[in-house]
């Protein structure tokens, strides 16, 4: 696998956490499977390959398939929603990295997390509760701060909200990874013709 086609991958997981954000804010719920790989990518702070951290290529299907149809006439609005958390949260990465005592504070937090998936499992509700709480503590301090908009029913429930820091968080960590692998905000906008034909022979 080639650098771009990891960055790529890394890119994924973040629309891919973006489309979560967005489910939930606007449904209440989002695809099991497809949220506990987005939760297992934060957990797994060591991880020796990029798919290794996704749980193989199939971890990041979801965003995969948002990155090889974007900003489709019939995709658009919900991609141009998708993109301003994954801008968002890819602004703020320069921020946090520059930022010894939250980056102290957030590998404490989702260590923490990590011991207690052992006991129960990554989507265990006290599990999503303690990565909604390291997002505040953590990246939720940075401005801009994250906006999420969706249904204010969804929103104001307490599961669903911890599920939106969480999958934030879970977008964190790949904008991290996009970043060590080489990948760039300007890359959305004069690399997407490359970017969706990647995303394209990765689907196959």
């Amino acid at each position: 696998m080639n650098a771009f086609e990891q960055q790529v991958i890394a890119l994924a997981g973040m629309f891919q956490a973006g489309s979560l954000v967005r489910e939930v804010a606007r449904t209440g719920s989002a695809k099991p499977a497809t949220f506990e790989y987005s939760i297992n990518s934060v957990l797994k702070l060591d991880s020796h390959s990029v798919e290794e951290t996704y749980g193989g290529i199939a971890g990041v299907e979801q965003g995969i398939n948002i990155l090889a149809n974007l900003y489709t006439p019939e995709t658009k609005q919900r991609d141009m929603e998708i993109s301003q958390y994954v801008l968002g949260i890819a602004y703020l990465e320069r921020k946090l990295m520059k930022n010894n005592n939250l980056l102290d504070k957030l590998k404490s937090g989702i260590e923490n997390a990590s011991a207690q998936s052992e006991i129960f499992s990554s989507t265990h509700e006290n599990v999503i509760a303690n990565l909604a709480s390291t997002y505040q503590e953590t990246i939720s301090t940075l401005q801009p701060r994250i906006v999420v908009a969706g249904e204010q029913t969804y929103l104001s429930e307490t599961g669903n909200a911890n599920k939106i820091r969480a999958l934030l968080l879970a977008l964190m960590r790949s904008a991290v990874l996009w970043r060590q692998l080489g990948g760039r905000r300007w890359h959305l906008l004069f690399r997407r013709a490359r970017l969706m034909r990647t995303a394209k022979a990765l689907q196959a």
